[in-house]
C-alpha cells in the first residue's frame, strides 16, 4: 500500500504562521473584495410626506394672507365708499375753425369742463390733463390743449378753462376731404373730447400710487363760425365716460 502525503500543519520554517484557507473556497471569499459595501437607502415615503407638508402649510398661509386682504378691502370700501369723479363739457365756444383750400387747418376753441368729487373721505389729486378734440365720425384731429394741475377736494365741484388750437396743421388728402364734408354738413360736425392725464387718491393718511384716468366725451355738435362772429357748439347731448382703475387692495373702481 502507498503512503499519502498530506500538507503539513506545522509552522514554517521562517517563523510565520501559516493560513489554512478552507478549502473548496465560499462565496464570501471569491467575491468580498469586489463587492460594493453596503449603504441604506433613504426613505422616500418619509421625503414625501415632507414635502406634502411643506405644500400643505404653503397653501394654507397663502389662503389666509389673500382672505385677510379681502377683509381689509372690504373694511376700507365700507368705510370710504370709492367713487370715481364725473366730467361735464359745460361750453364748447369755437372761434374758428377753418380749413383753407391747401388742406391747412387752423382751429381756435375756448373748453369749459365741470368735474364733480362725490366722495366724502377722498381726496383727488391731478397731473397736468392733456385734451385732444377729433372728429368723432373719422377720428380726425381737430385741436388740442392741457389743464393744469389740481387738487379735487372732498365734495369739490371744479370749473377748468382751456384753450384748444391747431395753427396751420397739415391734413394728408383723405382727411381734409372728409373734414371738408362734415363742415358742410347742415347738422353740424359731430366732435370727440377726450381728456388723459394720471391721478392720485388720498383716504385720511393712506395714499395710492398714481394711476391712469382718461375721460372720453361724445355728442358734441359744432358748427362753423360765420365770419368774426364765434358759435357755441351743441354740448346738451354730451356724455362723458370715466376710464379710472385704481386698486385698494382687491377693489377697483
Amino acid at each position: 500500500m502507498t503512503d499519502r502525503v498530506y500538507p503539513s500543519t506545522k509552522p514554517a520554517t521562517n517563523g510565520a504562521a501559516a493560513t489554512n484557507p478552507s478549502f473548496p473556497a465560499t462565496k464570501a471569499q471569491l467575491y468580498g473584495a469586489s463587492r460594493p459595501a453596503y449603504r441604506p437607502q433613504p426613505n422616500r415615503k418619509r421625503s414625501r410626506s415632507c414635502c406634502c407638508a411643506c405644500f400643505l402649510w404653503t397653501t394654507v398661509v397663502i389662503f389666509t394672507l389673500i382672505v385677510l386682504v379681502a377683509i381689509a378691502g372690504a373694511i376700507i370700501y365700507v368705510l370710504y365708499r370709492p367713487h370715481r369723479p364725473t366730467f361735464d363739457v359745460s361750453g364748447f365756444k369755437i372761434s374758428s375753425l377753418n380749413l383753407t383750400s391747401n388742406s391747412h387747418l387752423t382751429t381756435n376753441i375756448n373748453l369749459n369742463i365741470t368735474t364733480r368729487n362725490p366722495n366724502k373721505k377722498l381726496v383727488y389729486t391731478y397731473n397736468p390733463i392733456t385734451i385732444s378734440v377729433t372728429t368723432e365720425k373719422d377720428d380726425i384731429a381737430v385741436g388740442s390743449g392741457f389743464f393744469p394741475s389740481f387738487v379735487h377736494g372732498t365734495k369739490n365741484t371744479t370749473f377748468l378753462r382751456a384753450a384748444i388750437t391747431s395753427s396751420g396743421v397739415q391734413l394728408d388728402d383723405a382727411s381734409a376731404g372728409k373734414l371738408k364734408s362734415d363742415l358742410k354738413s347742415k347738422n353740424g360736425v359731430a366732435l370727440k373730447l377726450e381728456l388723459e392725464t394720471k391721478v392720485k387718491v388720498k383716504m385720511g393718511g393712506l395714499k395710492t400710487p398714481k394711476a391712469r384716468i382718461r375721460v372720453t366725451c361724445r355728442g358734441i355738435k359744432a358748427t362753423v363760425p360765420s365770419g368774426k362772429q364765434a358759435t357755441k357748439a351743441s354740448v346738451s347731448d354730451a356724455k362723458c365716460k370715466v376710464d379710472l382703475r385704481i386698486k385698494i387692495w382687491k377693489w377697483n373702481f
